[in-house]
């Protein structure tokens, strides 16, 4: 270990990094969920019309995916800045540009108004959203892992990911209490609340954000001119493997979630639930999600990254045949008890461990680009195609089978990159002097981040 190393960070440092971290990922998922919401209930109508109104729902899914694409951009811009000059600023930029992006969305004129140019607009935003987003959850996972005791970084990491749910819930929220305007209301301005009003959280994350201080890892490597030059070039050089198994790590977590909180708000009206209702059960199981998010990152702490994230794909797969039965009774109820098995079990245990799994595959001043990198790319692989292909399947396909089949190969995909990454819950992850290891440490001496 380097010489010059920082203080550890107190448990009150500790405590409102996590919370700062929380705040910051809640506002950011807020802003992009309100989207996906609006994508899957009044988007179509006013961005894309058209007589078949399919090609409208999968014309408003495809712009809900546009800011997949953008992420990993994001991410390597951000993360080229962050592991060069400053997580913490880079956090505060990221926290920015998502809520003038989303208050935008808020503002735009509709087609009837102005024609083709809506949807470019709507498609800039969403860009803008996209690498927003890219650069946020790396520097926010980085905060608190690297601010956390060593037996505590799953758990104080996890508090990032409740932002995910916190978010939802609060954009759900949002939705369904516009939903209680009348439609005609809800067509002509109401949709547009949700996305104005993000910027009062906005102000609250930034306000937050500002008080926190830098990461002590990167600080001491800053100390020692220790910065790559280019960050992401190094990552791809040294550690293509890493940031494949990584990528491959998010595919149980993220296509059943997606299919729960985007796909199935119109994927219910077809069997008599309505669109409120499925919110609300969306609101609810995300709710839920809050408190075992961090709860499995406790188990992490105690019994590894690895058994959590595998025992969470064999539930995810065991669950892919009856999250659809449950909708398709048509029963409220059913549809209630689909949403809390997906989300606040089977999602929380593939996707908790993430803020911890993922950065501990990269050394300190490669972990801003390496994790980012690798998150934003198995978001754009498998959570962006997510609601266009589920709703195509369905159109081609009699039957749901097919997008049970989508969830199942997503499990299996994590299984197996999980399997192959080795387990590093008792690495030490201070910054390495070795120019030539892209690995973590473990007791001060490098061990592979892979099987």
């Amino acid at each position: 270990m380097s010489s010059t190393t920082a203080a550890a960070p107190s448990k009150k440092d500790v405590r409102r990094v996590a919370a700062a971290s929380l705040i910051g990922t809640t506002v950011e998922f807020y802003d992009f969920f309100i989207f996906g919401t609006a994508a899957a209930l009044v988007f179509g109508q006013l961005f894309y019309p058209s007589e078949d109104p399919l090609a409208g729902t999968l014309a408003s899914f495809a712009t809900f995916g546009v800011a997949f694409v953008a992420r990993p951009l994001g991410a390597i811009v951000f993360g080229h800045f962050g592991d060069r000059i400053s997580r913490k600023n880079m956090l505060i930029i990221s926290l920015m540009m998502m809520g003038i992006a989303t208050v935008a969305i808020g503002l735009l004129p509709t087609y009837q108004q102005v024609g083709f140019l809506a949807p470019v607009l709507l498609v800039l935003c969403r860009l803008i959203q996209g690498l927003a987003l890219g650069g946020e959850w790396g520097g926010a996972v980085l905060m608190a892992v690297e601010h956390a005791p060593r037996n505590r970084r799953a758990f104080f990491g996890s508090w990032a990911q409740v932002g995910v749910p916190l978010g939802l819930v609060l954009a759900s929220g949002a939705f369904a209490l516009v939903g209680l305007l009348p439609a005609d209301y809800v067509q002509e301005w109401g949709w547009r609340l949700p996305f104005i009003l993000s910027a009062i959280l906005v102000l609250v994350g930034l306000y937050i954000r500002l008080k926190i201080e830098e990461s002590p890892a990167f600080t001491a490597m800053k100390s020692e001119k220790k910065e790559e030059k280019f960050p992401a070039g190094v990552v791809f050089k040294k550690a293509p493997k890493g940031l494949a198994i990584a990528a491959l790590g998010v595919a149980a977590a993220n296509i059943p979630f997606y299919m729960a909180t985007v796909f199935m708000l119109t994927f219910g009206e077809q069997y008599g639930i309505e669109r409120s209702h499925m919110l609300l059960a969306v609101c609810v199981a995300s709710f839920i999600q809050i408190f075992t998010i961090p709860m499995f990152g406790l188990l992490c702490d105690k019994i590894g990254r690895r058994n959590v994230m595998m025992i969470g794909c064999v539930l995810t797969a065991a669950m892919a045949f009856p999250l659809f039965s449950l909708v398709q009774t048509g029963s409220v109820w059913a549809a209630f008890v689909g949403m809390i098995i997906v989300l606040p079990l089977c999602h929380a245990m593939t996707y908790g461990p993430q803020a911890a799994w993922i950065p501990e595959v990269f050394p300190t001043r490669l972990r801003y680009s390496g994790s980012g990198i690798a998150y934003t790319a198995g978001g754009l692989l498998f959570s962006a195609p997510v609601p266009f292909i589920s709703a195509w399947l369905l159109s081609q396909i009699e039957g749901t089978w097919t997008l049970s089949i989508y969830i199942i190969i997503g499990a299996v995909l994590t299984f197996v990159a999980v399997w192959a990454s080795r387990e590093s819950r008792d690495d030490e992850i201070h910054w390495e002097k070795s120019p030539d290891e892209v690995r973590p440490v473990s007791n001060s001496v490098q061990t592979p981040a892979v099987r």
